[in-house]
């Protein structure tokens, strides 16, 4: 965790005049506003519709899997090796590519780990990307919800909330190094078939 809080200074403290911190602050805004205009205009249609469908997450879940072990298994040429090489057009291609996760089943670290993969990124700048993006990302979905949210909860539920948000985004920090160690080595196989068992019977 450690690592990645250090990378997150280095690039804080670099922006004032580095074009490279400069280049991917930029590349993931750019990834992230892509996802939240369109989840801001589409959010009841999202709680309201598709989060009430269990045959939709079911069939989701598997195609996710699907996909995750066909990209896992087709021999991609990477160009990118670094996540701070993205291009910007790369960038707003990976925030749309997380739009799919609007839809119920969907993962987001899965579809924003696809997408670079597919355009051209290693295993592990693909992952650390995702990893860089759930930052705004996590925290906007958290802010619009609770916003959208406002008159159905009581102050207790609001903090409730804020702490799980809290420990969740904690714990993705904790376990991100081994996450990248892991998916370098081994690749996003066995997520897929992960999600195939989480499907009910």
């Amino acid at each position: 965790m450690l690592v990645y809080f250090r990378k997150l200074a280095e690039i804080v403290s670099q922006l004032p005049r580095s074009r490279r911190a400069q280049h991917f602050v930029l590349a993931v805004l750019l990834g992230f506003l892509s996802a939240a205009v369109i989840g801001a205009i589409k959010h009841d249609l999202i709680k309201s519709v598709l989060f009430e469908s269990p045959v939709l997450i079911c069939v989701v879940l598997i195609i996710g899997g699907l996909v995750l072990l066909f990209v896992d298994k087709i021999g991609l040429s990477p160009r990118y090796h670094y996540a701070t090489d993205f291009s910007l057009q790369m960038a707003l291609k990976v925030g749309f590519f997380q739009c799919l996760a609007m839809i119920p089943g969907t993962s987001r670290s899965g579809s924003t780990i696809v997408g670079p993969l597919l355009l051209g990124a290693d295993k592990r700048s693909a992952a650390e990307f995702s990893f860089f993006l759930a930052m705004p990302t996590m925290v906007g979905a958290f802010a619009l919800d609770l916003y959208k949210s406002r008159n159905d909860l009581s102050a207790d539920q609001g903090v409730m909330i804020a702490i799980g948000f809290a420990a969740a985004f904690v714990a993705a920090l904790c376990v991100v190094r081994t996450l990248l160690a892991f998916v370098s080595r081994r690749g996003y196989g066995i997520f897929g078939w992960w999600r195939h068992q989480g499907i009910p019977s």
